[in-house]
């Protein structure tokens, strides 16, 4: 059985599956570092972990209980969220890989120490486990210079400001989804807690709307989308660094515009006109960053829908449509988001691999 580990800061989610790659169980423990919870299953019990090689061990037990012995585990594959310009396909884990892993720590300060958690976590549990990494930007590895470049001297450009794009994983799923299926020219939009678009031409990333950091692009749950420069220089004048990289991160979007909550439902089903002008910014942010996709792709010929917004919610996806009314009746389609199962595919072509 192969295990599929995305670490968080203050979490650890786990999805085990089979050799058919069919789900067998899926969990995680929230809190770590603390009194927390732990969910496997329908089952949920409060833990307190000191680190995530505690949460780990909760999890491995749970896994225990349900019969699933540290014996049946043939490997552990991980969600990396950023793999810079080198690491731009599916890799074993290997002391060389690692290396590369904790170089892109400066591109991702946020996103991959907890991915190397992770993997220590497994390391000093399971030290002889064959264990695997997924890159979120490897997806997006096949745009061009003009899609990926910001307009900077070259000194910052080869130290690496420039775009690379995140959800890769949600979108290599929706392509694998579609199967020969798969539209030409597609627009895809993943919306949940963050939100990006992708323009996926013949099956690969030709433009996206987050960049350098998952921060660009739509309003979003807890963090702005695209800001200017100036107003992020701003904000870090006059609350510091630390505090200016929480506000934009987790204080605005969604929570920000309407002082009462992020969780999209709520939003919704609030009559206050700040909720509803949350909700009415959201949907702008994302029609607006659609039509430049589409121009990069020079027309489009389907949209699909994919993260728990997208799918979930039918009076965004109504509002966001009938806003892009004018491209005529396309096709939409809702896509489950499927990144845990497209990371357990990348693995098993390598575990395959002599």
């Amino acid at each position: 059985m192969l295990l599929v580990l995305n670490t968080g800061s203050s979490s650890l989610k786990l999805a085990v599956f089979n050799a058919a790659l069919d789900l067998v169980v899926d969990g995680n423990v929230s809190g770590v570092g603390g009194k927390g919870r732990m969910a496997l299953g329908e089952a949920k019990t409060d833990v307190t972990t000191g680190n995530h090689g505690e949460a780990l061990d909760c999890l491995l037990k749970g896994l225990g209980a349900r019969g699933i012995a540290l014996s049946d585990i043939t490997g552990a594959a991980h969600r990396v969220v950023h793999g810079g310009r080198r690491l731009t396909a599916p890799m074993r884990i290997t002391p060389e890989a690692l290396a590369q892993i904790k170089a892109m720590v400066p591109l991702a300060p946020l996103h991959n120490p907890p991915a190397l958690a992770g993997i220590a976590a497994v390391t000093a549990k399971l030290p002889n486990l064959a264990q695997f990494a997924s890159f979120d930007t490897a997806f997006h590895a096949s745009q061009s210079d003009a899609a990926t470049a910001y307009a900077l001297p070259r000194a910052q450009r080869d130290a690496g400001i420039r775009r690379y794009g995140f959800h890769g994983l949600s979108y290599a799923g929706m392509v694998r989804q579609f199967g020969d299926k798969l539209p030409h020219r597609l627009l895809a939009l993943h919306l949940g807690a963050g939100v990006s678009l992708c323009a996926i031409k013949d099956g690969r990333s030709i433009a996206t709307s987050m960049g350098y950091s998952p921060l660009s692009g739509p309003t979003m749950a807890t963090r702005t989308g695209d800001i200017d420069g100036m107003a992020v220089l701003r904000i870090a004048q006059e609350l510091g660094f630390d505090a200016a990289t929480e506000l934009l991160n987790k204080q605005s979007g969604l929570l920000g515009l309407s002082g009462i909550t992020a969780d999209m439902r709520a939003l919704l089903s609030d009559p206050s006109p700040d909720a509803a002008f949350a909700v009415e910014h959201f949907v702008y942010s994302v029609v607006h960053q659609a039509g430049g996709l589409i121009a990069a792709l020079e027309g489009v010929d389907a949209i699909a829908f994919t993260g728990g917004i997208g799918e979930n919610s039918a009076p965004i996806r109504e509002r966001i449509m009938a806003k892009l009314a004018w491209l005529g009746d396309l096709p939409v389609h809702i896509i489950p988001a499927d990144e845990e199962r497209q990371i357990a595919i990348d693995a098993t072509s390598l575990l395959n691999t002599p």
